[in-house]
This record gives C-alpha cells, structure tokens and sequence, in this order.
C-alpha cells in the first residue's frame, strides 16, 4: 500500500485563505470602539432612567407636601411650632415638661 500524503493546498487559495481571516481581523478592529462605546452608552442610558424615575417619585411626592403644606391648618400649626401667635394672643413658654412627662409615667408624645 502506498502512503498518502496530504496535498498542500496552492499557494492562491493559502493566500487568500489568510487574505479573509486579515479582512476579518480589520473588521472586528474596526467595530470594537463602536461596540464598546455602544454598549456603555446604553447601560448609561439605563442608569439615567433610573435616576428618572426616582425623581418623578420624589417630585410626586414634594407636590404632596407642597399641596398639604398650603392649608390654613398646616400654615397654623409651621407658625406655632415657630413661636408665632396671632394678633391678641398671649404666648406663654412652658419649660419642664420632659420631666414632669417622666416624673408621671407618661411615654413621650402621650397625652
């Protein structure tokens, strides 16, 4: 029996076997950046979003407080906790009331 050696192809389909795998690589080089760039844009894009609808949800609810914040009660009760008093009001400063609180048995906020 005689051997058989492998045919080695022909020096044209070798060179552009290695003319295509060249083209390939300068394809894939040349789209890398873009990808890149693509890619990371988007997940920036994602995190933007994100931070959207966060906002909206805290914008949403600052309306909320601003729309409470607007009513002759809540108005009232903001110019109290300041110390304000209307006109022919007497104010009077109460000090001590934590201990008497204590003293009594009464939980904080209680009463």
């Amino acid at each position: 029996m005689a051997k058989h050696r492998p045919r080695r192809p022909s020096r044209s389909r070798l060179v552009l076997r290695w003319l295509g795998v060249a083209v390939l690589c300068l394809v894939g080089f040349l789209y890398y950046r873009p990808a890149k760039t693509y890619f990371q844009k988007r997940a920036m894009l994602a995190e933007r979003a994100a931070d959207v609808k966060l906002l909206r949800a805290q914008n949403v609810r600052l309306e909320r407080r601003l729309t409470i914040s607007k009513s002759d009660a809540a108005l009232a009760r903001e110019a109290r906790r300041l110390g304000l008093v209307r006109p022919g009001e007497q104010l009077f400063i109460v000090k001590g009331i934590g201990e008497w609180r204590h003293r009594h048995g009464y939980a904080r906020g209680d009463g």
